[in-house]
């Protein structure tokens, strides 16, 4: 074919190579190459550009450590290469490519996931030259040495895509991918005190008149209660809690096992409940009733769990709607499921906190 010819039939080349090293004949340079996987999951890890701030912190965000500067310069130079995976496959069940590209911040002394208000006071050492709907986006720079964090990202949120993010360095360069260490940090069972504050005498004459002597409840009751006392709440804008919500509370504070709950049981439930409600309106921000299910990994860190990325991607998908909002009733499920496990895992991890060995029966 003629090169006339080719530019008849064709508009676009794209030249692939493995590495830089793969267009040089002299094997005597040799570039360090860090390879890193991720994926953008709608709801989790799909945030978008930095045009959408409330989202873009929620992206994956790998470190890199520039540590030695190029020979005889004072400045450490590397290849970004950004590349969406699968969207030629995917093609034929109608998927395009992704507009596509990533930021580069300076963050010196940072470890852990960096939040919004990072991304909201620092600006960007470096980016993408554009975002283009291309199967993969590279470029060339030269940054002092330090760390930094590189954020790939999709231009819109709410895009799903895996991706395959290459890092290549004339001098070695430290990567790793900045995610949480799943941490629990639950405080311990309160204890009632035996002094009544008004509100509590409220609960107990509403106890009464609906539990008899026994001044127990099970769950149909427990949910007339829970949400008579929430109807009267000011600034509150929650839908009624379910029975199944119910249900949970009695098996998180049930000691006695028999499926109902005492009043000193409903307490220090109430004691719960209270924080709860707070956390919820904190990162409820346009005061609907909802919660984006973007700000539900800074809310879970309030209250007391720390988790990575797989594990909220999982209880996004279980509780967010299709608008990736997230109601309260569903909030207080997760955090009682997820208080369940983490005290049955401390009570079983007696001699390492990082595992436990389970029988058939536990």
């Amino acid at each position: 074919m003629t090169f006339e010819d080719f530019k008849v039939h064709f508009d676009k080349v794209e030249i692939c190579n493995l590495t830089p090293d793969a267009l040089e004949d002299s094997t005597a340079h040799k570039w360090e190459v860090t390879i890193h996987q991720g994926s953008w999951v709608r709801g989790s890890t799909a945030g978008g550009c930095r045009n959408f701030l409330d989202t873009f912190w929620t992206n994956p965000q790998i470190k890199l450590r520039l540590t030695e500067k190029d020979d005889g310069q004072d400045d450490c130079t590397f290849i970004a290469a950004l590349m969406q995976k699968d969207r030629r496959k995917l093609k034929k069940l109608g998927a395009e490519m992704l507009t596509i590209g990533y930021s580069i911040y300076e963050s010196p002394g940072r470890d852990g996931h960096l939040g919004k208000d990072f991304f909201r006071y620092h600006p960007s050492k470096a980016r993408s030259k554009t975002y283009i709907n291309l199967r993969e986006v590279s470029n060339r720079f030269k940054l002092p040495p330090g760390d930094y964090v590189l954020v790939p990202t999709t231009f819109e949120p709410h895009q799903e895509a895996d991706f395959c993010l290459r890092i290549f360095s004339e001098k070695k360069a430290i990567t790793e991918d900045l995610d949480e260490n799943v941490a629990i940090d639950l405080p311990e069972p309160l204890n009632p005190s035996p002094q009544e504050t008004e509100e509590e005498k409220q609960f107990r004459a509403l106890f009464e008149q609906i539990s008899g002597k026994d001044m127990e409840i099970a769950a149909e009751e427990l949910e007339y209660v829970v949400n008579a006392v929430l109807k009267k709440t000011k600034n509150i804008k929650f839908k009624n809690l379910s029975l199944i919500s119910c249900r949970n509370i009695i098996s998180l504070m049930d000691t006695s096992g028999n499926g109902k709950l005492e009043f000193s049981e409903f307490k220090v439930f109430w004691e719960k409940m209270k924080k709860w409600i707070n956390i919820f309106l904190l990162f409820d921000f346009d005061k609907s009733g909802t919660m984006s299910s973007y700000e539900l990994r800074s809310a879970l860190k309030a209250a007391g769990y720390q988790l990575n990325n797989y594990l909220l991607q999982l209880i996004v998908l279980r509780y967010s709607d299709e608008e990736f909002q997230i109601e309260f009733d569903d909030f207080l499920n997760c955090l009682i499921r997820l208080e369940n496990a983490s005290r049955v895992f401390q009570a079983l991890s007696v001699k390492n906190k990082e595992f436990i060995n389970l029988n058939i029966g536990e």
